[in-house]
C-alpha cells in the first residue's frame, strides 16, 4: 500500500499516477490478469475506460451505467465480486480467459466517480480481502479523476 501511495505521489500528473497504479496492481498480484480504471461521464450516463494493463485491450471502452457488472457497480455503489462470470448474466464478455471479476467503485464526496475493474483467469480469484484492499486503493485514486469525468448522484 505504501508503495502505491509513493508511486501516486511521485507521478508527474494524475494520468501518469493512475496508469502507474494499474501497473503496480497488475504486477504485484499474480491473479490480477487485467486491471483497468473506468471513469464516470455523467453527461453521457456511461463509464469511460481510462488507464489499463493486461494481455490485450477490451472492446468495452464505454459502458452504459447499469449495464454489465461494471455498470451495475457504478449504479449501486457496491463492490461486485463475481467468482464465475459464466454464471452471471450481466457479464460483458471481454476475454475468453476471464473466469472471475471484481469491480470496486471509486467515490469522491459521496458520489461514484469511477471504478477499478479487475479480471482473473481462475474461478473464485477474488474475495473480501481483495475487496477491502481495493476499496482502500479506490480512495487513493479518487483525486486522480480527469476533469471531464463527472460524478454520479450520491450512491
Amino acid at each position: 500500500m505504501n508503495g502505491l501511495r509513493t508511486a501516486i505521489a511521485e507521478a508527474p500528473g494524475p494520468e501518469a499516477a493512475a496508469q502507474r497504479a494499474v501497473e503496480l496492481l497488475h504486477d504485484r498480484f499474480g491473479h490480477y490478469d487485467w486491471v483497468g480504471i473506468y471513469w464516470v461521464d455523467e453527461g453521457a450516463n456511461e463509464l469511460v475506460l481510462g488507464p489499463w494493463i493486461g494481455p490485450e485491450a477490451t472492446e468495452h471502452t464505454r459502458i452504459p451505467i447499469g449495464t454489465g457488472i461494471c455498470g451495475a457497480a457504478a449504479q449501486s455503489g457496491q463492490t461486485e465480486i463475481i467468482n464465475d462470470v459464466d454464471t452471471d448474466p450481466r457479464y460483458l464478455a471481454c476475454f475468453s480467459t476471464t473466469r472471475s471479476e471484481i469491480v470496486v467503485p471509486i467515490f469522491a464526496d459521496g458520489a461514484v466517480v469511477g471504478e477499478i475493474d479487475i479480471d482473473g483467469s481462475d474461478l473464485g480469484a477474488f474475495d473480501d480481502t481483495d475487496a477491502n484492499f481495493l476499496e482502500e486503493i479506490a480512495a487513493l485514486l479518487a483525486p486522480l479523476r480527469p476533469r471531464e469525468a463527472s460524478p454520479l448522484r450520491e450512491a
